[in-house]
């Protein structure tokens, strides 16, 4: 194995390492039961590893409170982890970032997707990012394994709503908008396909 550079720690990326490593482990041990709504039934830690890539690659890796944030960003919505023990786990940044990203379960689902449009613009630059990641992460899996209740015109319109959103997350990440736009395109493709598949 080689010597460490000259003046630089072996261990000099330990703490971001263990960082993501941490949230990973947390997310994968709060999420073990939880699949995603496909044919596949995915377990849905793939989807929190898919963001976190994301957010890794469009970042250069250089945000491992970000990356933390992506493995982390349902917690709280999906597993009633509160925004305390985020913080007390992962320190303040991490549950900040979470929790922009986090919607109030107690309005309807209405609501909620009206909100994500609304506030999207308002995210901090960080959280814009995650955001979009997750949005295109879901739009891949609308693409490859949509969820086995929806019809088309549901899938239709979470297309159209994620762009909403995505309008608003803009000019942090082009490779990342790119990324996106990519996915809400194969989205519609395979819908399209859908509908002219023989039933």
């Amino acid at each position: 194995m080689a010597a460490a550079a000259a003046g630089t720690p072996a261990d000099a990326g330990a703490p971001a390492v263990a960082l993501v490593v941490r949230a990973l482990a947390f997310a994968t041990l709060r999420h073990t039961d939880q699949r995603r709504k496909g044919s596949r039934a995915q377990p849905y830690v793939n989807h929190l590893a898919e963001v976190a890539l994301l957010v890794s690659e469009a970042t250069a890796g250089a945000d491992a409170a970000l990356v933390a944030a992506a493995l982390l960003h349902d917690v709280v919505e999906d597993q009633e982890v509160t925004p305390a023990e985020i913080a007390a786990t992962f320190g303040a940044d991490v549950a900040g970032l979470v929790m922009e990203v986090t919607d109030d379960k107690a309005l309807d689902a209405a609501e909620r997707k009206r909100r994500q449009v609304a506030h999207a613009p308002h995210l901090s630059a960080r959280a814009k990012v995650l955001k979009l990641a997750d949005k295109t992460a879901n739009l891949r899996s609308l693409a490859q394994d949509p969820p086995l209740d929806w019809g088309i015109g549901r899938m239709r319109a979470y297309v159209e709503w994620s762009r909403a959103v995505a309008a608003g997350l803009r000019g942090r990440a082009p490779a990342l908008e790119a990324a996106f736009d990519a996915a809400a395109d194969e989205a519609i493709s395979a819908i399209d396909a859908r509908m002219a598949a023989p039933t």
